[in-house]
C-alpha cells in the first residue's frame, strides 16, 4: 500500500474545528514542529481550526516550541495534559482562565492510550488517590474555569479497595514523529532520543477512526527498513510530512539538532569532566544522595534531581553501584538536564515511556528523587501549583505514590535565597522571601497521610534541614553545621515541626568542595548487609 506524503500545510488542513488532537513527545523530543507550526499558522491566518481539545501525556515544549504553537485562545478551548513547566504560554493561559485545563498523571495518560486502543471504557488505577487529581478534592482541575465543568475523573470502590477511573478520551487526530518512512509508510524512530508512547497513541487513534499524521526526517525506498526497526506499520498512518528544515523543525532535542550518542548509535569515551561547583542545588543533591543503597534502582525527577544527582553520583565514583532511571524510559548513562530532561548519553537501556510507567506504577523504584515546592504539617507536598506557576504533575504522582522511598529535594526558602559553604559549615547569606513550610499546601501533589498509612519511607531534604515522615508526621531529624535551629529553621516555617530527640548535625564533608565520601559510605553499607546475610 503506497503511503500518502503531503505538505505540512496540507496536514494542517486535515484538522477540523472542534477536533480532539493528541500529540506525542516529551520536552522538545519528537515534537512534529513542521505540522504544529502549520496548524498555528493556519489558525492565525484563517481563524481555523478552532475550539480544539489538546491531549498530551508529557510536557511538550522547551519554553518556545513544541505544543506551545497551540497556545492561542480560540485555537484550543480544552487542554488535558500532565505538565506545562516548560510551556510559559500555556501556564499563562491556564492562570488567566483562557482555557479549560485538566491535569492528569503522566503515566495514567500513556496507559489510557493502551486501554483506549483495546476498546476499553477507560483505566482503573489507584494512582492519584488523595491528591488533587482525586474528584473528592479537585479532580485534576487547574483553574476556576475548569471548576465549572463536571468531573472527568471518577472515584470507585472495587473489590473492597478504592480506585480512580480515568475515562477514555475519543480522539480525532493523532500527531507523531519518526525518523524514516518508506514508500509504504512504515515508520521508524531510530534517531529519536526517546521511544515514547508512539504506537499506543496511534492504536488508540485507530480505535476511534482518527486521522494519524506523522512527521519524518527521511523518505526511503520500499523494503529498505528492517522490520524490527519499524515502530508503526504504514497501514496505521494516514499521511506523512517530510520535514523540509530538520535543523529547526526536526531537532533531536532542544539543545542538539542531532547527536548519535543520544539515540544510542555511538558511545562516547568516558572523560573526567569537571565536577559541579558546590552550589545550593548541588548541596541539596549531595545531602539527598546519602540515602542511596548498594544495588538500588532510582528515579530522577525534573529539576534538582535530574540536574545534579546524576553528576554527584558520577563525581563520587558510585555509578556502578546504583541504577539510574528517568521516566522517559532511559537507564544509566549521563543524563542531560533543563530543557533536555529525559535524555542521556552512553545509556545501558532505553525502553518505551509506557513500559517505564508500568514499572513505576507496579513494582515501583527503590528510591525516587523529586523536586518539591511546599510541605505542610500533615506531610502533604505540593509540586504542581505554586502561585502563578502551574507546572502540573508530569510523572510525579505515578512515581512518588509507588516508590519504596521518596526523597524530596528543595531549597528551604525560595526567591532570593543565597548561601555560602565555608570551613565545613553552611552560612545563610540572604534568606529567601518565600516560605515553603506552610500550614496548608496550595495543592496536594503527594498525600503524606496516605504515605504514613502504608508505611512509605519519605525524607524532605533541604540545604539546611532534613525532615523524615514518621507515623506522627514530618519530624526534623538533621540540621546543617553552622545553622542556628531557631533563627535559620524554625523561624522560617509557618508551623512548628516535631523535632527528633536525637536531632543530629550533618557531616561537615558535605559542605566542602572535595568529594564527600559517598563511595566509602556505600561500601560500609554493603559490608554491613553482607555481615547480616552471613549470620
Amino acid at each position: 500500500m503506497k503511503a500518502t506524503f503531503i505538505s505540512a500545510d496540507a496536514a494542517a488542513r486535515l484538522v477540523k474545528n472542534g477536533d480532539t488532537v493528541c500529540t506525542v513527545g516529551m520536552t522538545l523530543i519528537s515534537a512534529a514542529e513542521s505540522i504544529l507550526k502549520a496548524i498555528e499558522a493556519r489558525f492565525l491566518a484563517e481563524n481555523t481550526p478552532r475550539d480544539l481539545t489538546l491531549v498530551h501525556a508529557a510536557g511538550q515544549s522547551d519554553r518556545q516550541r513544541g505544543n506551545q504553537h497551540f497556545a492561542h485562545p480560540g485555537l484550543v478551548t480544552r487542554i488535558i495534559g500532565s505538565h506545562w513547566g516548560l510551556a510559559p504560554r500555556w501556564m499563562a493561559m491556564i492562570n488567566n482562565d483562557e482555557v479549560e485545563a485538566w491535569c492528569l498523571p503522566q503515566g495514567q495518560m500513556v496507559h489510557l492510550y493502551s486501554a483506549m486502543a483495546a476498546g476499553l471504557p477507560g483505566r482503573l488505577s489507584q494512582v492519584g488517590l488523595g491528591t488533587f487529581v482525586d474528584p473528592r478534592i479537585e479532580g485534576g482541575r487547574m483553574n476556576r474555569r475548569t471548576r465549572e465543568q463536571p468531573n472527568r475523573v471518577e472515584h470507585h470502590t472495587f473489590r473492597g479497595e478504592e480506585f480512580l477511573f480515568y475515562p477514555a478520551i475519543p480522539l480525532d487526530v493523532v500527531i507523531v514523529r519518526g525518523t524514516h518512512a518508506d514508500e509504504d509508510g512504515n515508520l521508524t524512530t531510530d534517531e529519536e532520543a526517546m521511544k515514547l508512547e508512539v504506537l499506543p497513541a496511534v492504536l488508540a487513534a485507530k480505535r476511534y477512526g482518527a486521522t494519524v499524521l506523522a512527521q519524518v526526517k527521511y523518505r526511503v525506498a520500499r523494503g529498505s527498513l528492517h522490520p524490527k526497526s519499524v515502530t508503526v506499520p504504514g497501514t496505521l498512518i494516514d499521511a506523512i510530512v517530510v520535514c523540509d528544515e530538520p535543523e529547526t523543525d526536526h531537532r533531536q532535542t532542544s539543545g542538539w539538532a542531532f547527536d548519535p550518542s543520544l539515540c544510542g548509535d555511538i558511545r562516547l569515551p568516558v572523560s573526567e569532566s569537571a565536577p559541579l561547583p558546590l552550589s545550593l542545588r548541588k548541596l541539596i543533591g549531595r545531602i539527598a544522595c546519602r540515602y542511596l543503597t548498594p544495588g538500588c534502582v532510582i528515579n530522577l525527577g525534573t529539576g534538582i534531581p535530574n540536574d545534579v544527582i546524576g553528576a554527584v553520583i558520577h563525581e563520587e565514583g558510585i555509578g556502578d553501584a546504583v541504577t539510574i532511571t528517568v521516566e522517559s524510559g532511559i537507564y544509566g548513562g549521563l543524563q542531560a538536564g533543563g530543557t533536555d530532561f529525559g535524555i542521556g548519553r552512553n545509556l545501558t537501556a532505553m525502553i518505551s515511556h509506557q513500559d517505564q510507567m508500568l514499572y513505576y506504577n507496579g513494582a515501583g523504584v527503590d528510591i525516587t528523587f523529586m523536586g518539591a515546592g511546599e510541605m505542610d504539617p500533615n506531610g502533604h507536598v505540593n509540586a504542581t501549583r505554586l502561585g502563578a506557576s502551574c507546572p502540573g504533575a508530569g510523572g510525579f504522582i505515578d512515581i512518588t505514590q509507588n516508590a519504596r522511598h521518596v526523597v524530596f529535594c528543595s531549597s528551604f526558602t525560595a526567591k532570593g535565597l543565597e548561601i555560602a559553604c565555608e570551613n565545613g559549615e553552611l552560612r545563610i547569606v540572604q534568606e529567601g522571601e518565600v516560605c515553603k513550610f506552610v500550614n496548608a499546601v496550595d495543592q496536594i501533589s503527594y498525600n503524606g497521610e496516605l504515605a504514613r498509612q502504608k508505611g512509605q519511607t519519605m525524607h524532605y531534604v533541604t540545604e539546611r534541614a532534613v525532615f523524615e515522615l514518621r507515623p506522627e508526621g514530618p519530624v526534623l531529624v538533621e540540621i546543617a553545621p553552622g545553622i542556628d535551629l531557631e533563627r535559620d529553621v524554625l523561624a522560617q516555617m509557618a508551623f512548628r515541626p516535631l523535632i527528633a530527640s536525637d536531632l543530629t548535625v550533618m557531616d561537615s564533608a558535605l559542605f566542602e568542595e572535595a568529594p564527600c565520601g559517598l563511595a566509602a559510605a556505600l561500601a560500609r553499607h554493603a559490608s554491613s548487609d553482607q555481615q547480616g546475610n552471613d549470620k
